[in-house]
């Protein structure tokens, strides 16, 4: 029987995601394949980086402090503490700003699935 768990964002080790001109960005994967292959759950920090990347899975974005930036489709977001976004599958977008968020991706096996683990 699987177990209820508890992740504290303070224990976690956050690994370099970006660094640009404007600063650095840190990820740490709370939950992997491991606890569910149907979602990958984690924390970040950023820390006035700007990352490129097409989303190759469902996301949600929640801000816990600061604000976070998403550019997408022409239209900036700025995401603060108690609000969040949903990011489809596909998206070409930039992440931004200064914030420590929480993410959920769907599927948590993603990597595998686009051939990139």
């Amino acid at each position: 029987m699987k177990e209820v768990k508890l992740v504290d964002s303070a224990q976690l080790n956050f690994n370099l995601r970006g660094e640009t001109p404007n600063g650095t960005a840190y990820v740490a994967r709370a939950l992997g394949a491991d606890v569910s292959p149907n979602m990958g759950i984690g924390f970040a920090r950023w820390e006035g980086a700007e990352v490129t990347w097409q989303v190759l899975y469902d996301e949600v974005v929640f801000v816990i402090e600061g604000c976070f930036e998403l550019t997408a489709n022409g239209q900036k977001y700025e995401v603060r503490p108690g609000q969040m976004l949903w990011i489809p599958e596909g998206t070409e977008l930039v992440y931004g700003g200064h914030a420590l968020f929480g993410y959920v991706v769907h599927p948590g096996n993603w990597k595998e699935l686009h051939g990139i683990a």
